[in-house]
């Protein structure tokens, strides 16, 4: 059975090998991919900072503030989202959680980039679009974790509560919230590091950021410039990870 898989699978490759456009390769030039490989090289140091605003450290500064208000407004709004998509607290009107969950589906089903174009639109550029692009986009995305969590939560932990006499809201903020806000919390540090990566390319589009010199930068051929901003990206991005990676590991 394994080998008429893989047979599928390499059929799958072949055609998409054979239809593919190959026409762009006659524009291929060795001496211009070498160019872009010295450029890379040469980072611009010059643009790291100069005080105006509108440099690497700055822009990247407002890069983390749009991921970070962006992220903070998506976890507190998938709070509500989830306390109307779980199942497990809607038994007598199921059709609530299906609502929610629909809502949670809707919002995720179109990236950050397509929310910025649309808010860019509606706001003018600048960061708010940015941040509310990524907001709503994480609301979804919060949202459908935090209600699998709800979900998925041990039920004798509630009734043992609800035996000694627990009302529904006592049974809400004395065991389901110490029990699930560390898991809430890890679920949107993680998703911080992920905005910050989406806000790094919303300014492409208007929406604030770094986007907007990167693509300036790629677009004129300054390969220097867009070295040290790829630079400052990974730098940023791994620290990041490393400080999340601490603090989630406080919160297990």
């Amino acid at each position: 059975m394994t080998w008429v898989w893989c047979s599928i699978f390499m059929a799958f490759v072949l055609l998409a090998l054979l239809t593919l456009d190959y026409s762009s390769l006659s524009t291929f030039s060795l001496t211009m991919g070498q160019e872009v490989i010295r450029g890379l090289s040469k980072p611009d140091w010059s643009f790291f900072y100069d005080g105006s605003g509108e440099d690497l450290f700055s822009l990247l500064l407002l890069t983390l503030a749009i991921a970070c208000l962006g992220t903070m407004i998506a976890a507190v709004l998938a709070i509500p989202i989830t306390l109307i998509s779980a199942a497990n607290l809607w038994q007598s009107a199921p059709w609530v959680a299906k609502i929610g969950k629909m809502i949670c589906n809707v919002l995720r089903a179109f990236p950050e980039l397509v929310y910025a174009i649309i808010f860019v639109k509606v706001v003018g550029p600048g960061p708010f679009a940015g941040v509310m692009a990524i907001g709503v986009h994480q609301i979804g995305m919060l949202g459908k974790l935090f209600t699998e969590e709800m979900e998925a939560m041990n039920d004798h932990l509630i009734e043992e509560a609800q035996a000694v006499g627990a009302n529904f809201w006592q049974t809400m903020f004395f065991v389901r919230v110490p029990y699930l806000a560390p898991i809430y919390s890890s679920f949107a540090l993680n998703h911080f590091e992920i905005a910050v990566r989406s806000a790094a390319t919303l300014g492409l589009v208007g929406a604030g950021g770094i986007g907007a010199p990167l693509i300036f930068a790629i677009q004129t051929r300054t390969w220097s410039k867009v070295s040290i901003i790829l630079l400052g990206v990974v730098v940023t991005v791994f620290l990041l990870d490393q400080l999340t990676g601490i603090i989630r590991k406080k919160l297990r």
